[in-house]
């Protein structure tokens, strides 16, 4: 029916951007404007509010101009800095925890210098886009795997293993999905990315910072568990959004 509505319908009395969707004897209609979705994306990337860290990190970023250190070399950084606090993390000693959650957020707080210095040198490239993907989704997933050996010794047993490899593949897996969401995004240009949502000067991701009160404080499990079951509910946001971009 739906196939028949589309060839009979769509094209000789109706436009194009209207599909039609049936349901048993009723006929039920949407706009499902592909432009539409594409700008709700492009809105959270260039009209939202630029982000505090963000903000800060392109004040502090200023006296590396001129300078030998390049975007690259940020983004190499906070992903030695993001692997270091993975094998602290893993320890499952307090004192280390401790240590790797400071480090964990500066790497995240540095994550936004590379971009901006990029472009105070104008000099965004294709291969700093990737590798400062690569690198957040292999920062992330780092986090997931050294928490699930960290805490495996704890309350949770053997489910911290299973919980941190989940988020991990979350953060893998969402790393590729934001991949192609931006390559459907047709507004956004060179080095730009779609972004995670964002509210009144902060992002989403912005909750990481959280990591380092919650493990100095004693509460890095609950902490651990609500960010290993976010990492999947946004995996899967991603992929919803990728394929309903693709399906228009």
């Amino acid at each position: 029916m739906l196939k028949f509505i589309r060839k009979y319908c769509t094209h000789s009395i109706l436009p194009n951007r209207f599909i039609y969707l049936t349901d048993v004897s009723l006929i039920v209609y949407r706009k499902l404007d592909t432009s539409v979705l594409v700008k709700h994306f492009t809105i959270m990337t260039k009209k939202q509010k630029v982000p505090y860290d963000q903000q800060l990190a392109r004040i502090l970023v200023k006296p590396l101009l001129g300078s030998v250190i390049s975007p690259n070399h940020i983004t190499m950084l906070t992903l030695l800095m993001a692997l270091a606090a993975c094998v602290l993390f893993s320890q499952g000693d307090p004192v280390c925890s401790n240590w790797a959650a400071g480090i964990f957020i500066l790497a995240r707080f540095f994550d936004h210098f590379d971009g901006e210095l990029a472009r105070l040198q104008g000099a965004s490239s294709r291969f700093g886009y990737y590798f400062d993907y690569v690198a957040g989704g292999i920062s992330y997933a780092a986090l997931f795997i050294g928490l699930g050996l960290g805490l495996v010794n704890g309350d949770l047993g053997i489910w911290a293993i299973v919980l941190g490899g989940a988020g991990a593949a979350a953060a893998i897996i969402s790393l590729f999905s934001n991949l192609g969401i931006d390559e459907r995004t047709d507004d956004l240009g060179v080095g730009e990315a779609i972004g995670y949502p964002g509210f009144g000067g902060f992002e989403l991701e912005d909750g990481i910072y959280l990591i380092a009160p919650v493990t100095w404080f004693g509460f890095l499990t609950p902490f651990f568990i609500a960010s290993g079951i976010g990492a999947i509910i946004y995996c899967l946001w991603t992929i919803w959004t990728y394929f309903r971009l693709g399906s228009q």
